[in-house]
């Protein structure tokens, strides 16, 4: 039986689907592993096929394709003193599992199941997976290990407490726990209390990486059963580290590994989040770069400093598409922006295709008095001037509408709601602002746009407008960007009464107002692109609601 051990985690980024790409990266890890001399390297959940595979796993051929090259992998470890534990999917007796296969010996020598599967928030594996029996710890290299995958540890401790009984030694977690705010403090809560249950050290190996909406921030760890970390990875960064254990008196502990400090910092961690979210987007899906609409306002502004950290100046294409409301301030804020980025940026009046517009619709419209039907006609051109571009250069549009604007329906559908992706559609106006400032005093790791301010005073500090009509502002039609996160925090993400949020302070009136646009706005956020998620509940993934609904807070 051993005493010292070495495990080497593989917090890497999978592809969907990519099962000879994410192969060839568990071989590179492999390699690493070995160099290190170690007994077994840890990837994150699902990491042949990457997670989370949502309907695509129940194709099949994906299937096949994705236990083969398990089986594949398992001949590598033939002429290697260093086993793989790796998550697939596996298909036994009629039934899919999600699977970690254990790889040692040039076989698949023994397989988990996840048991406990998650079906709340942007999780529905019950629609895909079989749940598993309890787990049995394996034995390696004398040692027994338990493998709870992910949310075996979360919901209650009966899992790993079965594990504990049956002579587990360790506990390894394989991961795809996604990004979102105080999601890291969470996990370290829930390793600590099932130490405390089992007396066993943890170790939490995570993906990294954006799919689709969400980011995966990695930021692995190992916890001792006396709670201290001998080994915490980088959050939204790539890292295969080996960690050194050692069994003694009281159990096995990890005694040597990398230490990365973690930044508590709230603004550090979404900003990184939304760079990696757009950047894995734009690259895994094969766009040569972004273009977007740059107006001059906070919103298009912190989009273009998103951009230019995640891909670089060269692929960001900024455009500005001044008519007759657009204040000189704007082109100047906008022109300084871009200039600060170090981005292309051109210019394109839509006064003639506005105009153009409103003349042929004249003999309808006939004499009834303008309003927000002209308003968004100008939205309307600028996204369909947008559109050309992306299709005649291929570069994907970002849209750039914010979490408040999303909520209440500020945002015009086929005009500035245009676009593929939209980094900040999980971003409330109020935090937004934190933000700008935040990227003007720092520059984040891995970052590849410029040091210092890259968003202009003047576009953070104006009164923000959508200069639609003549002396427009959003406190027009809204109220201050204070009370309306606040209401729509409540709304939103604590689903809390109609009359405690009056209790918080706000007026009736104003709430029930804010409520009914949060309804009826139901439908353009159905046809909205997709957007990275940062809190608790973002829109589509986690909030589904009806579009059709007559129900009203009743108080």
């Amino acid at each position: 039986m051993a005493d010292i051990l070495k495990i080497t985690m593989a917090q890497l980024n999978p592809v969907v689907g990519d099962i000879a790409g994410n192969g060839q990266m568990a071989m590179e890890a492999l390699d690493l592993a070995q160099e290190h001399e170690s007994d077994l390297v840890v990837f994150p959940e699902l990491f042949i096929i990457g997670y989370p595979p949502e309907d695509l796993v129940l194709k099949p051929a994906l299937q096949q394709a994705a236990m083969q090259a398990v089986r594949d992998l398992a001949k590598e470890t033939a002429k290697s003193r260093t086993a793989m534990l790796v998550g697939t999917p596996w298909l036994e007796d009629g039934r899919l599992y999600n699977a970690v296969a254990l790889l040692s010996d040039g076989i698949v020598h023994q397989l988990t199941f996840k048991r406990d599967l998650p079906n709340y928030s942007v999780f529905d594996e019950k629609r895909l997976f079989e749940p598993g029996p309890l787990p049995e710890p394996f034995a390696f290299r004398g040692v027994k290990i338990g493998v709870p995958i992910c949310e075996d540890i979360w919901s209650n401790g009966d899992i790993c407490q079965h594990l504990a009984r049956r002579g587990a030694r360790m506990l390894i977690v394989p991961n795809g726990s996604p990004y979102s705010l105080h999601k890291r403090a969470a996990r370290a809560d829930i390793v600590a209390l099932r130490i405390r249950e089992t007396g066993l050290p943890v170790a939490y190996v995570n993906q990294v990486g954006g799919q689709d909406e969400l980011v995966f921030d990695g930021a692995g760890f190992v916890q001792n059963d006396d709670h201290s970390l001998p080994v915490t990875l980088p959050a939204f960064q790539e890292a295969v580290v080996t960690t050194r254990w050692q069994d003694g008196p009281t159990g096995w502990l990890c005694i040597d590994g990398p230490v990365t400090t973690w930044h508590d910092d709230e603004n550090r961690q979404i900003y990184s989040a939304l760079v990696l979210g757009l950047r894995d987007y734009v690259q895994k899906n094969g766009f040569p770069g972004v273009v977007l609409g740059l107006s001059g306002g906070v919103d298009s502004a912190l989009c273009a400093a998103i951009a230019v950290d995640a891909l670089g100046a060269d692929k960001v294409h900024c455009v500005m598409l001044p008519y007759h409301f657009t204040s000189s301030e704007s082109l100047r804020d906008a022109r300084d922006c871009a200039r600060a980025l170090g981005v292309r940026y051109d210019i394109i009046p839509i006064e003639k295709a506005v105009e153009g517009f409103l003349a042929e619709l004249a003999p309808l419209f006939g004499r009834r008095q303008s309003d927000v039907t002209e308003e968004n006609l100008q939205s309307r051109t600028r996204g369909v001037t947008l559109m050309a571009i992306s299709n005649k250069f291929g570069a994907m549009l970002v849209t750039t509408g914010n979490k408040s604007e999303m909520s209440v329906g500020y945002a015009t559908i086929y005009g500035d709601m245009n676009g593929g992706f939209n980094p900040i559609k999980d971003i409330y106006k109020t935090k937004l602002f934190q933000l700008c400032h935040w990227r003007n005093e720092h520059r984040p790791h891995g970052a590849l746009g410029p040091d210092g301010p890259v968003i202009p005073e003047n576009i953070i500090s104006k009164p923000p407008s959508a200069e639609l009509r003549e002396d427009q502002k959003d406190e027009d039609s809204l109220p201050p960007y204070e009370v309306l996160d606040d209401i729509l925090k409540c709304l939103v993400e604590k689903e809390m009464p109609v009359a405690d949020i009056i209790k918080r302070g706000h007026k009736g009136e104003m709430v029930r107002h804010i409520e009914n646009l949060l309804y009826i706005a139901e439908y353009k956020r159905r046809q909205a692109a997709p957007g990275i998620k940062i809190t608790s509940r973002n829109f589509g993934r986690d909030r589904r609601y009806p579009i059709t609904n007559r129900f009203r807070d009743p108080e």
